[in-house]
């Protein structure tokens, strides 16, 4: 790829399949702050770069108005950016061409849907080459639409596969995860950043105070939040008890014993209520499911794990 010493080329890259990608759980964040995690109904990646030069990933944003984002997360684009964008839509066939915008230190390459998936990861290191290490920043918009199109296994290997190429090399990787996302993409991305920055500041007080007060409801919470949330949803019960959401899995991690301890804590959180005053066996007033606050407590419990 040939582009001007003074601008960093765009990569707009259509379609392409993450499938491929190996999932490696044993890649995780680097040293401090490295990787980032942005949570939020439009995370705010931005807030994560300090560099002048980066390489952006977009999986659910166009070019135009990513670039007038920045406007509204610091004084100024950076100096010299590549986009490496998902979003855009090639026809097939179009032969690849680099456009490049030098007044705006922006230049792009549509490759087309067909393009391999490394070819993206290949793309982005080309804008390393002859750059010292840690003087560019990598950004990725939102990782919900790569779980949506491809599956949460390959968004992961996405993940895995851009640390392992990149951490070391870069100032920083921010990546957002809008609310869109699967709650299991969450939980394992989170385990693998650095820092993670959370939508709701009142979720975060509730989770450490939980994690404070009542250690072991916690514990159980932050393993099986994502197994009881598929549980409560899965449930065709209004007031069942913990064993009838437990029976509503298909092959759970958790007892019904762990995960009446998860749903104990869910309540204590503001997630999900009891129901009735009953001398039996506790049950669960899922009419009162609250699931965008389940979202919020599982962004917060990564806040919480990553700060430890």
């Amino acid at each position: 790829m040939i582009v001007s010493a003074r601008v960093v080329s765009v990569l707009i890259v259509s379609s392409v399949s993450l499938s491929v990608l190996s999932l490696n759980p044993s890649v995780m964040g680097g040293p401090n702050g490295t990787v980032r995690l942005f949570c939020g109904e439009q995370p705010s990646v931005r807030d994560g770069v300090d560099s002048d030069r980066v390489v952006s990933v977009l999986f659910g944003t166009d070019v135009e108005r990513w670039r007038s984002g920045w406007d509204r997360a610091r004084a100024r684009p950076p100096d010299r950016e590549a986009v490496v964008d998902v979003n855009a839509i090639a026809r097939s066939g179009t032969a690849a061409s680099t456009q490049v915008v030098p007044n705006n230190g922006l230049a792009y390459t549509v490759l087309g849907r067909t393009v391999e998936s490394e070819r993206v990861f290949d793309a982005v290191a080309d804008h390393f080459d002859g750059v010292p290490d840690g003087a560019i920043d990598v950004v990725v918009d939102d990782l919900a639409p790569v779980a949506a199109r491809e599956g949460v296994d390959s968004a992961v290997a996405f993940v895995d596969r851009l640390l392992e190429r990149f951490v070391g090399r870069v100032g920083r990787i921010s990546m957002g995860c809008s609310f869109e996302i699967p709650v299991e993409l969450l939980s394992r991305v989170g385990a693998r950043a650095d820092v993670v920055v959370g939508p709701d500041a009142e979720a975060v007080t509730a989770v450490e105070r939980l994690s404070r007060e009542d250690p072991t409801t916690f514990g159980y919470v932050r393993r099986h939040w994502v197994e009881a949330k598929r549980g409560i949803e899965t449930c065709d019960r209004n007031y069942p008890q913990s064993k009838q959401v437990h029976a509503a899995l298909a092959d759970p991690e958790t007892t019904p014993r762990t995960l009446g301890a998860t749903l104990s804590g869910m309540v204590t959180l503001g997630a999900l209520e009891t129901w009735g005053d009953t001398v039996g066996p506790t049950r669960y007033d899922l009419t009162a499911y609250r699931p965008k606050r389940t979202w919020a407590l599982g962004a917060a419990i990564a806040v919480v794990v990553s700060d430890d």
